[in-house]
C-alpha cells in the first residue's frame, strides 16, 4: 500500500492520454443540451466552460497565453476562468468535442508537472464532469495508478487540500495515503480529493467523509 512512486515510460503516459481524449470526446458527444449546462465540480463552471478549458493548449499559442496572461495582470486563475468562459460561448458543443478528439496526440502539458500533469489534467477535469453529472463512468486504472503515484504533499498545497488528519484508503485498489482517521472510496475519488475537489453525497466512507461534501463549507 501507499504512494510507490516509479517512473513510468513517456510512451505509455502519452498513449494514456490519447485514449483519455478519445474516450472524453465520445463522453461529450453523448450528452444532451441539459447537461451541457449542468454545474460540475469545477467551482462556477458548467460542462462547456470545463471542455473550453481541457481544450485550451491546443488552441492558444504562447505568446496568446502569456497576453491573456498580461490582460488578467497576472493572475493564472483569473485568466482561466475567462478564457473558458469566452470561448464556451464562442464554440459549439460539437466543436468543442471534437477538439478533444482531434489533439488525442496534441503535446500540450502544463507549466509545471510535466507529461503527467497533462494526463491529470484530462483526467481530473473528465472526472469534474461524469461525477457531477452522475455518469458511471470508471478510468481506467492503469491511467488511475500513473496519477496517484505522483500524488505528495507538494500536490496536496498546490491544490489547496487539506487532507490532515485522514487516511485515505483506496476500496477498488491497493493504495493509501497519509495517516489518522480513515476515508474510504473508489480510488478515482479520491484522487479528486487529493486534487483539491469535493464530491456529491455517497462517494465516500468514513467519519471525515462530511467535510468533502459539495456544496457544504
Amino acid at each position: 500500500m501507499g504512494n510507490t512512486k516509479r517512473r513510468r515510460p513517456a510512451t505509455e503516459i502519452r498513449a494514456a492520454i490519447a485514449a483519455e481524449r478519445r474516450e472524453l470526446a465520445a463522453m461529450l458527444d453523448g450528452l444532451s443540451a441539459g447537461q451541457w449546462d449542468a454545474p460540475t465540480l469545477c467551482g462556477g463552471w458548467r460542462v462547456r466552460e470545463v471542455a473550453a478549458h481541457m481544450t485550451m493548449g491546443f488552441r492558444y499559442s504562447l505568446p496568446r497565453t502569456a497576453w491573456e496572461l498580461i490582460g488578467s495582470r497576472g493572475n493564472l486563475h483569473r485568466m482561466t476562468d475567462r478564457c473558458a468562459r469566452k470561448d464556451a460561448a464562442a464554440h459549439t458543443t460539437r466543436e468543442l468535442a471534437a477538439l478533444l478528439r482531434d489533439n488525442a496526440d496534441h503535446p500540450w502539458k502544463p507549466p509545471v508537472g510535466g507529461i503527467e500533469a497533462a494526463l491529470g489534467h484530462d483526467v481530473i477535469h473528465g472526472l469534474d464532469i461524469t461525477v457531477a453529472l452522475g455518469l458511471d463512468r470508471r478510468v481506467p486504472e492503469d491511467r488511475v495508478r500513473i496519477l496517484l503515484e505522483g500524488v505528495d504533499a507538494r500536490t496536496l498545497r498546490f491544490f489547496r487540500a487539506d487532507l490532515g488528519g485522514i487516511e485515505l484508503r483506496a476500496d477498488d485498489l491497493d493504495w493509501s495515503l497519509g495517516t489518522g482517521t480513515p476515508l474510504s472510496g473508489a480510488a478515482q475519488d479520491l484522487l479528486l480529493l487529493a486534487y483539491g475537489r469535493r464530491l456529491p453525497p455517497g462517494h465516500l466512507r468514513g467519519e471525515p467523509g462530511g467535510r468533502f461534501i459539495a456544496g457544504q463549507a
